[in-house]
C-alpha cells in the first residue's frame, strides 16, 4: 500500500498508530513492520520531523564550514588559503540542500518502500486504541499507539518577549540571511552551537547565560574550554545575567534586551535558547487520563505508566528520558520490539537491563557531541554525577594535545579528556573529550560504557598511531599508575 491516505473503512484498523513521523516514529513503524505488524504513521507537519528539517541537519551543515575552516586555519600550507571569510551564501544554500529544501517528498518515498502508511494532519487520542485524525477519520489500535511528537522550544514569560517574535532553534537553523548583531540567551548545547555558527557567518554576537558556565550537563572544562574558543572568535559571553524585559518597536526591526543588571542591549535578532517542552498539549491525553502538555512517565520499554491495558507508548522526547535524536531512535528500536513482542505474547525480558526491551543506555550511556568549535563529546555519568549517585570512583583527566594524533590534527591543538572509572567494578562510567574531531572519537567511549568493559580488557585494546585515539592509552596508563 502506498504511503497515503487511504480511505477504504477496513484500512482504518492498524496493528500499531504512531503519532508523529519524526526519526524517532519513523523506526517505530519500521521496526513494527518488520516484525509483521502493520503500522500508520500520523503526522501534522512534515515526514522526517524536527531533527531533518529544523534541528541536528540544518545546525551541522552550518556548523561543518566553521570547523573545517578553523581546523585548516591550524595547520601549516592551509592557513593563509583558510583565512577568507566564509561564504555565507553558499554555506546557507548547502544547509538548504540538507533539508531537501523543507520538502519531505524523499522521506515519503521511504515509507512507501517500507510499507508503511502515511496520514497527514493532526492526530489526537480519543479513548483506548482510537486516534482521531484532524477530527474526522478515525483510527482503531490493535495493539499499540505510540506517541512521537517530539518537543518545542520554550519561550519564557519574560515581559515583551512574545511580542517581540524571538527566533526560537527553528528560525536560529533556517534563517535566510545573517543578521548583523545577534543575541542568543542560554549556555546549553543549541545556544552555543548557534552562537558559533552564526559569529562564523558574520554576526555579532552576545551570548547572555543565567548561570556560571556554558554545557552545564557536561563536565566543567567542556564549558569552559568551549567559552574560550567563542570568546576568540569575538563572541560576547556575560554570564550570571537575566533578561528581565524585550522590547521591538516594530516587526523586523531593533531588538532590545534589557538585563536584571540595568544594561540594554540592542540588536537585530533575539535567539531564545533556554529549554523544551513536549509536544502534547493537543494530542488527547485527557482522554486516556493524562494531563495535556505533560511529560510521558514510562517504563524501560517506553510504555506509559498508568494506563490501563499497557497499549500507550511515549517514545521520544516526549519522555524526557534523554532529549536527542539518536536516543529517540534507539528507543524506537527498544519499543518496536517490546510491541511485537507483547503482540505475539511472547515473555518481555523485563530482568535483563541489557535486554532487547529495555532502553537503558537511557539511563547510563546516553552519548552526545556538541558541534562547537573545538567540539565537546561525553558518554556517561560526569564525575559529579558518579559522586552524587554514590559510586566510588577515581577521575582520570588527559591533556589530548600531549598525544600525537592531535599534534599532527592542527597545531596549537587544545583538548582535554576524562573518563571517571567505578572502583568496585573496574568498569568507566563516563568519558569527556573536547578538542577538533573528537565526536568521531566517542563512539568508542560509548561501546566502553555500554559494554561495561573492565578496565583490564582496555589495556587490550590497543589505539592506531598517530591517531588522536592514542588518548585512551594515556588514560589508561595514567589510572595504572
Amino acid at each position: 500500500m502506498a504511503a497515503t491516505e487511504a480511505t477504504n473503512a477496513a484500512d482504518e484498523a492498524y496493528d500499531v498508530i504512531v503519532l508523529g513521523a519524526g526519526p524517532t516514529g519513523e523506526n517505530l513503524a519500521d521496526r513494527a513492520h518488520a516484525a509483521g505488524l502493520s503500522a500508520v504513521l500520523v503526522e501534522s507537519e512534515l515526514v522526517g520531523g524536527e531533527c531533518s528539517y529544523w534541528a541536528c541537519m540544518p545546525s551541522k551543515a552550518l556548523l561543518r564550514p566553521v570547523t573545517a575552516r578553523s581546523e585548516a586555519r591550524r595547520v601549516a600550507g592551509l592557513d593563509d588559503a583558510a583565512d577568507a571569510p566564509l561564504d555565507a551564501p553558499a554555506v546557507l544554500a548547502r544547509r538548504d540542500s540538507f533539508t531537501s529544501y523543507w520538502k519531505d517528498d524523499g522521506q515519503v518515498r521511504w515509507l512507501d518502500s517500507a510499507g508503511i502508511d502515511l496520514v497527514r494532519g493532526q492526530g489526537r487520542l480519543a479513548g483506548p486504541r482510537r486516534v482521531v485524525v484532524d477530527g474526522g477519520r478515525v483510527l482503531t489500535a490493535r495493539h499499540a499507539v505510540a506517541v512521537c511528537t517530539g518537543s518545542r522550544a520554550v519561550v519564557p514569560g519574560i515581559p515583551g518577549l512574545a511580542e517581540a517574535r524571538p527566533w526560537t532553534s527553528r528560525h536560529a537553523t533556517s534563517a535566510k540571511s545573517v543578521p548583523g548583531r545577534l543575541v542568543v540567551v542560554g549556555g546549553g548545547v543549541v545556544g552555543v552551537e548557534m552562537a558559533t555558527a552564526w559569529r562564523a557567518l558574520g554576526a555579532s554576537v552576545t551570548l547572555l547565560v543565567r548561570g556560571d558556565g556554558l554545557l552545564p550537563r557536561m563536565e566543567p572544562f567542556a564549558g569552559h574550554l568551549v567559552a574560550e574558543s567563542l570568546a576568540e572568535a569575538g563572541v560576547l559571553l556575560r554570564s550570571g545575567v537575566e533578561v528581565r524585559e524585550v522590547r521591538r518597536e516594530a516587526p523586523g526591526g531593533p531588538v532590545t534586551v534589557l538585563l536584571d543588571s540595568g544594561d540594554e542591549i540592542v540588536a537585530d535578532e533575539l535567539l531564545i535558547a533556554t529549554g523544551r517542552a513536549p509536544r502534547t498539549e493537543d494530542i488527547g491525553l485527557e482522554t486516556v487520563g493524562l494531563p495535556p502538555g505533560s511529560w510521558l512517565d514510562v517504563d524501560d520499554s517506553c510504555r506509559v505508566k498508568g494506563v490501563t491495558g499497557g497499549w500507550l507508548y511515549g517514545v521520544g522526547d516526549v519522555n524526557h528520558r534523554a532529549l536527542l535524536t539518536h536516543q529517540g531512535k534507539y528507543q524506537a528500536r527498544i519499543a518496536g520490539a517490546a510491541i511485537a513482542a507483547r503482540a505475539r505474547g511472547v515473555p518481555i525480558l523485563e530482568t535483563d537491563p541489557w535486554g532487547a526491551h529495555s532502553a537503558t543506555a537511557d539511563t547510563r550511556a546516553v552519548p552526545q557531541v556538541v558541534f562547537s568549535d573545538p567540539e565537546a563529546a561525553s558518554v556517561g555519568l560526569t564525575a559529579a554525577a558518579a559522586e552524587k549517585a554514590g559510586y566510588r570512583t577515581r577521575v582520570v583527566d588527559q591533556d589530548l594535545a600531549a598525544v600525537a594524533g592531535a599534534s599532527l590534527y592542527a597545531d596549537g591543538y587544545r583538548g582535554r579528556a576524562r573518563m571517571v572509572v567505578d572502583l568496585d567494578r573496574d568498569v568507566l562510567l563516563g568519558v569527556t573529550f573536547v578538542g577538533f574531531g573528537v565526536g568521531e572519537l566517542l563512539h568508542s567511549a560509548t561501546v566502553a560504557v555500554a559494554g561495561e568493559v573492565p578496565v583490564e580488557r582496555l589495556w587490550h585494546a590497543v589505539p592506531s598511531y598517530p591517531t588522536i585515539s592514542e588518548v585512551w592509552l594515556r588514560l589508561l596508563e595514567a589510572y595504572r599508575g
